[in-house]
């Protein structure tokens, strides 16, 4: 690689940069941050560091294993766009795989169910109100919480189990119509499938299972947050979006017809997801020796997206990168990225993008829109602005949002 030009950090035995990283990393995460959207250089402090030192791509090493960062939009566009296997994704961590099983996220339609599920959790936050002014967030962070200490005492399999048995014995009696139309539906029918060559086992089940579960709430959950934090402090696109809600919906739940229609927030939800991705990098590894752009790639390397700083890129952006303006995206993504090939990946790209996405965005809308339909929110005095990492992008100390009853009049 370095006959081709490409340069890096040294590689340090048997740690390689991994030391460097952390070191860099810690000193920053010891302190708060400005509420400042600025995130690159606390997240990736060694992306930042090194793109101004080494160039746009440059080597890096996990251990002994070669890392080639790629930050330039064409060659991430050639990567993610590859359907023929050269670049599989690589092999999720040990403790990942441990939660997650050898679902969609380790392996290489709306539900109006949903608009309930959000209202039991509207109207926990209510019964929580005096409870101080993490009513919201408590839940969320207690919901993932509990997800994961279930799944450590092994309850989500028998969890799964318990509902398989109800469907097969409904489906028996003739008491519904096969297993469901749902997906949990759909996997039973793969599980049952009378052809072998088609049916699916009872692990790859309960781990697409968990997946959709666990990893599914987790993205979406910090999509959420995120947007909240946002919004409560500027409560002028606040303004905006309870405006359309209510125009929309009135004081009715969210229904499937109208959610596509929610542009305004559509705006709101794509430029948090460009200030704050809930995963910051992609991963893939170099299958067979590949030419990439202008390099010959040996096998074995793997590559690395950045994904947080292509989102914070100014020669993407603009100037104005590191601000809050989702009136970036009025004309979409392209015009947005001033027509950049694979400048906005919250979801990845290409045939391996996230399967979720549509889902994903369908259950930000329904629960941001009955909290708007709700509530009036701030930002409390109380809240840290301290981003970190771990699994995903998440405030270090929580959020801290102050929720104010809408009156009838202002709910109309």
């Amino acid at each position: 690689m370095g006959s081709q030009g490409i340069r890096g950090p040294a590689y340090r035995l048997v740690y390689g940069n991994t030391k460097e990283i952390l070191s860099l990393r810690n000193q920053i995460w010891i302190s708060p941050m400005g509420l400042s959207h600025d995130i690159l250089p606390r997240i990736l402090p060694h992306i930042c560091s090194w793109t101004k030192q080494y160039g746009m791509n440059f080597l890096t090493w996990y251990g002994s294993r070669a890392q080639l960062v790629i930050t330039q939009p064409e060659l991430i566009k050639e990567i993610l766009s590859n359907s023929d296997g050269t670049y599989p994704k690589v092999q999720a961590p040990g403790f990942l795989r441990k939660i997650l099983g050898d679902g969609l996220v380790t392996a290489g339609g709306y539900d109006p169910s949903d608009g309930c599920k959000c209202g039991d959790y509207v109207k926990k936050m209510e019964t929580q109100r005096g409870q101080g002014d993490r009513g919201l967030f408590r839940i969320l962070v207690l919901w993932l919480s509990c997800q994961l200490k279930v799944y450590e005492r092994s309850g989500i399999r028998d969890s799964i189990i318990k509902m398989m048995k109800t469907r097969e014995e409904k489906a028996l009696k003739g008491e519904s119509e096969g297993y469901g139309n749902d997906y949990f539906g759909l996997l039973l029918k793969a599980y049952h499938d009378p052809d072998m060559t088609k049916r699916i086992s009872l692990d790859v089940l309960i781990d697409e299972c968990k997946t959709f579960y666990i990893a599914g709430h987790e993205t979406t959950t910090k999509l959420l947050t995120w947007t909240i934090l946002l919004l409560a402090t500027h409560t002028d696109w606040q303004e905006k979006l309870r405006e359309e809600v209510l125009e929309l919906f009135g004081q009715k739940n969210p229904a499937p017809d109208g959610i596509g229609k929610l542009k305004t927030m559509s705006m709101v939800i794509n430029e948090s997801l460009r200030l704050y991705p809930p995963a910051v990098n992609i991963s893939r590894n170099v299958e067979r020796e590949v030419r990439l752009g202008k390099y010959i790639l040996p096998a074995n390397m793997e590559l690395v997206i950045p994904i947080l700083a292509i989102h914070h890129d100014p020669q993407i952006w603009g100037e104005d990168v590191d601000l809050f303006k989702p009136e970036r995206f009025a004309d979409g993504v392209a015009k947005a990225s001033n027509n950049t090939p694979a400048a906005f990946l919250p979801f990845s790209s290409g045939p391996r993008i996230c399967v979720g996405l549509n889902f994903a965005a369908t259950e930000a809308k329904i629960a941001l829109s009955m909290i708007l339909q709700r509530y009036r929110f701030n930002l409390s005095p109380s809240y840290v602005h301290s981003p970190v990492l771990v699994v995903t992008l998440r405030p270090q100390h929580g959020l801290q949002v102050i929720f104010q009853p809408l009156s009838v009049n202002q709910r109309n």
